[in-house]
Formats: structure tokens, C-alpha cells, sequence
């Protein structure tokens, strides 16, 4: 579904992507781990258009998104759910997952947001609530519905755990695997790695702008110096 090949990119000539190569199949997990700083994020967003590249190509189920808009690369549905949530606090649930189908999906937007409901019982029960009012889990809960209220083909989540306590952690671990299971591609950017790895099909290490190992989980866990190194494991 999505294959980036030497990828290159950063903020005004400050280089940080320095030839990211990948790629994520129909139906799987990929998790893209990494300490802070190694330039994950970055990742994320220049594949979502937000930020231009400095060169190589990215690809969304065939066609080339190097150089799309990013309006139009949610159209395609590659959807990002960001590193912080990124809801808008002054307005209230409702309000913020129906923004997440203003792209795409606004014909099935009832439908979507019975499903989005369903997932997140929380939700159905605050829809007036002002998202900023929300506890810290339950504004992940909002982010990701707001992501899948545009029916994503891919989903990236990046740093979706981030200031989660450890029971929610495993919820939310618990349903990524769900929607997996579901049929959704994801692309899980992360930096807990023993979670990630649990579910992941396949993995790959950035350090410093740079993909330093990929593989499968048992890979990864079988390589000591690599999890002494970058993981911390």
C-alpha cells in the first residue's frame, strides 16, 4: 500500500531524512521505532505532505504522492492520527470527530460515527463535552476516532501511548490489534518497543534520519546489540 524509497526531508535546509526506504502491505502492522529526536515524526509528516521532501518518492497504493497536497492525500485515505492528538480543545466531541470526515467520508459520516461510538463507548457519552475538558486517554480515544471517521485505507498513529498510564496502554495496544484484525493497514510509529512489538508483523529501527535495521519482531529481539544500542531493551 505504501512504499517510500530514499526518501529525504526536513525543515527549511535543516536535512533530518537522510534516504528513508520502507513499505507497508495491505493488512499489516509496520511499526517504525525509534528513540526521541531520530526523526520519526518527521517521517510521518513528509509522507503525509505536510512537509516537502528534499527528494526520492512516495507511494500510495500505486500512485505517486511525492508532491500531492496533503488535502488530497487524506482524499486517497492515508490518514495520520498525530503525536500529541491534536484536537481542537474549544470545541466539543462531535465537533472534532465531524471535522475528522471533512475530507473523506462525509457520505457515510453516520455510519462512521456509529462505529466510532461503538469503539469508544467514552465518546457516545460526552458528545457535547469540549474536547479539551477530556482526561488524557479519552483525547487519544477522540484522535483516533477523528482519524477513522475518514475511512482510512492506512492508518499512521504516531506516538499513540505517549503520557498514557500503563492500563491504558494496554487498551490501547489491545485495540490497534483490533482494528488490524479488521482489515485496516497501520503504520504504528512508536517508541514503546515491547508493545509495539507484540502486534507488529514487521519492524524497522531510525536513528539520526536513518532506517538501521528492519525485520521481523523475533529479528529485532534477537539482535542484542541492537536492542542494547537503540531500543534501551
Amino acid at each position: 500500500m505504501l512504499e517510500v524509497r530514499d526518501l529525504r526531508g526536513g525543515y527549511g535546509p535543516v536535512q533530518v531524512l537522510r534516504g528513508i526506504t520502507l513499505n507497508v502491505q495491505a493488512g499489516e502492522i509496520v511499526a517504525v521505532l525509534g528513540s526521541n529526536g531520530a526523526g520519526k515524526s518527521t517521517l510521518n509528516n513528509t509522507v503525509c505532505g505536510l512537509y516537502p521532501s528534499f527528494g526520492g518518492t512516495v507511494r500510495f497504493e500505486g500512485n505517486d504522492i511525492s508532491r500531492a497536497r496533503h488535502t488530497d492525500i487524506v482524499a486517497a485515505g492515508l490518514i495520520q492520527v498525530p503525536e500529541g492528538r491534536r484536537i481542537f480543545p474549544n470545541l466539543d466531541v462531535m465537533e472534532n470527530l465531524e471535522l475528522g470526515s471533512y475530507r473523506r467520508g462525509r457520505a457515510h459520516r453516520a455510519a462512521n460515527l456509529e462505529r466510532v461510538f461503538g469503539i469508544f463507548p467514552r465518546l457516545r457519552e460526552r458528545p457535547r463535552q469540549r474536547a479539551g475538558t477530556l482526561s488524557g486517554g479519552e483525547q487519544q480515544m477522540l484522535a483516533i476516532g477523528r482519524g477513522l471517521m475518514g475511512e482510512p485505507r492506512l492508518l499512521i498513529l504516531d506516538e499513540p501511548s505517549l503520557g498514557l498510564s500503563p492500563l491504558l496502554v494496554e487498551e490501547l495496544f489491545a485495540l490497534i490489534a483490533k482494528l488490524n484484525a479488521d482489515g485496516l493497514a497501520i503504520l504504528l510509529v512508536e517508541q514503546n518497543v515491547g508493545q509495539s512489538l507484540e502486534i507488529a508483523r514487521r519492524a524497522y529501527v531510525m536513528e539520526n534520519g536513518v532506517i538501521s535495521f528492519e525485520g521481523t519482531p523475533a529479528q529485532l529481539l534477537a539482535n542484542a546489540e541492537l536492542k542494547r544500542a537503540y531500543l534501551g531493551i
